[in-house]
């Protein structure tokens, strides 16, 4: 029996800067109806244009994923999609007046947290979960991300790094909010000192600090980690976030080195096989 779909029992703020954009953010989490799905709403735009989560609506994966419908465009909104997908989450409307949505601690964390502070209201309508029927694979060189049939939702990730301290990093779990909460949703964006001018240079990272990213030079870690392989539980954290662009699914993703792109890649993949198997 299909369960029902949900959104959020009230509307629930917060304020913050963006991590790549550095602008500060007025953001407002709002219940929305049924089949609405996630809704971003830019009010600080003339006649508040909107743009629906979906993968249809990607337009860049340059370090974040950017959605965008008209003059509607949001960007790096994975860690949002990661907390909606892991707290099954199906529809809400999230106003902000700004482009980019605040940055919080550079994870997952706080929209977990403004999620349970909204509270959970169950639909009438039953929830569309899409169980994948076949492989999809996206290669790149050394690195890859498929997904496979699975009973369940489960992801495995592998991260290599030639830093000395990040090397080989390893996770796999079944994704249930539970889990999420306790494991991933406060693991952070890394970051590298090195790159760190090049990407100001390009209008990137301008709101990211030693507290909100795990950041390294050549030899160190200069943020206070919270987990010994806190950059793969953030990998993870971005798959989810990419993948629920599609809404909720059922499979099993295995990743070695992915990135936005990929993630990004593979969904449209998997959108469309939805769409040659949904009339």
């Amino acid at each position: 029996m299909s369960k029902p779909q949900q959104t959020i029992k009230q509307a629930v703020s917060y304020q913050g800067i963006g991590l790549h954009s550095g602008e500060p953010v007025n953001m407002v989490f709002k219940p929305a109806p049924e089949n609405t799905g996630i809704v971003f709403v830019r009010t600080d735009i003339e006649g508040h244009p909107s743009v629906r989560a979906h993968i249809d609506n990607v337009t860049n994966t340059m370090r974040a994923t950017t959605l965008e419908n008209g003059e509607a465009k949001v960007f790096t909104v994975e860690h949002v999609m990661a907390a909606f997908s892991a707290m099954n989450i199906d529809n809400c409307y999230i106003e902000m007046d700004s482009p980019e949505p605040p940055v919080g601690d550079g994870s997952s964390a706080v929209f977990i947290g403004l999620i349970e502070e909204a509270g959970i209201q169950e639909q009438t309508a039953p929830r569309h979960v899409y169980k994948v029927t076949r492989s999809h694979a996206i290669y790149d060189g050394d690195r890859f991300v498929v997904i496979l049939p699975y009973d369940g939702y489960r992801i495995t990730f592998t991260s290599i790094n030639s830093h000395p301290l990040l090397g080989t990093q390893h996770c796999d779990f079944e994704v249930s909010p539970e889990y999420f909460k306790e494991h991933i949703s406060a693991a952070r964006t890394i970051g590298f000192m090195k790159e760190l001018e090049q990407l100001q240079a390009m209008g990137l990272a301008k709101g990211g600090n030693l507290d909100n990213a795990l950041v390294y030079d050549d030899e160190k870690c200069l943020s206070v980690p919270r987990f010994d392989d806190e950059l793969v539980r953030h990998k993870a954290l971005d798959v989810m976030g990419d993948l629920f662009l599609l809404g909720p699914i059922e499979g099993h993703v295995i990743a070695l080195k992915s990135s936005h792109e990929l993630n990004s890649r593979l969904a449209r993949s998997i959108m469309e096989e939805i769409r040659e198997t949904q009339p």
